[in-house]
């Protein structure tokens, strides 16, 4: 905060205390930070990728008991964490379908504002 907004009413405003510090010539290395980058980025993803690897793999062979499936004209049993797994990237691939056609969606109506 600055210094005018510390003040109480009826306290005169000093325009030499409410004057900026002058930057230093040289940042300090402390305060120096490190950009951003996609490979920085990539690795946080695979890191990420791995983690969620284990804990799956942890879970299937928690879960090997098999269950029966019914989908429509199909029956089967197959171990509980497959018929999850299967579940998820099934809901996963019904989410990318709605959000690539949303994508679609934003990005004719962009054009057409544009042009």
């Amino acid at each position: 905060m600055s210094n005018h907004l510390r003040t109480t009413p009826g306290t005169p405003i000093d325009s030499a205390t409410t004057a900026s510090p002058k930057p230093s010539a040289a940042p300090s290395p402390t305060t120096t930070r490190v950009p951003h980058t996609r490979t920085g980025a990539a690795w946080f993803g695979i890191c990420a990728a791995a983690l969620i690897c284990v804990v799956l793999i942890v879970f299937m062979m928690q879960n090997t008991r098999s269950v029966e499936v019914t989908f429509l004209w199909m029956h089967g049993t197959l171990p509980l964490a497959l018929a999850l797994l299967i579940a998820g990237v099934g809901a996963a691939s019904l989410t990318m379908v709605v959000g690539a056609a949303r994508i679609t969606q934003l990005r004719r109506l962009s054009r057409r504002q544009r042009h």
